[in-house]
């Protein structure tokens, strides 16, 4: 296989494992509460991230003051994701919020493409990723209606 279908694979593996994340930290947050649950879980992830870069190697951190402040938002950015998706299992289940997670992934993964926004090359807007966008929003509301 090559590096591009290793990728394609992985990624998809990651994507399912998001469709538990929000279920697991939905059932943490109502036993501790949505922000105890979201710091329990950043913190437990951080914890593997440590180990994670002790086997690995550690990258040089003190580039990171060299970056532009928006290159290290990244957590924050996460933990609103994280907690916003504990709290809104309990009302789309997983799969709504699966469903509504991806289509603002796609939606504003066209908009950074068309501008090329952080350091990634420009990408046309054509109809076919406007349609991509529409099909998955339609997506969204048949899975979240009863």
């Amino acid at each position: 296989m090559d590096r591009g279908g290793v990728a394609v694979g992985l990624t998809v593996l990651a994507g399912g494992m998001i469709a538990l994340q929000a279920p697991i930290n939905g059932m943490l947050g109502k036993t501790v509460g949505s922000f105890t649950a979201a710091t329990i879980s950043f913190v437990i992830g951080t914890i593997a991230l440590i180990g994670i870069t002790v086997v690995t190697g550690v990258g040089d951190v003190g580039e990171a003051k060299t970056l532009p402040w928006y290159y290290l938002i990244g957590g924050v950015l996460g933990a609103i994701y994280v907690t916003t998706a504990l709290v809104a299992v309990q009302t789309l289940g997983a799969g709504g919020v699966t469903a509504a997670t991806i289509t603002g992934q796609l939606t504003a993964s066209v908009v950074v493409d068309r501008y090329g926004l952080l350091g990634l090359d420009e990408r046309p807007l054509t109809w076919q990723r406007v349609l991509g966008v529409a099909l998955l929003a339609a997506g969204v509301f048949l899975v979240v209606r009863d």
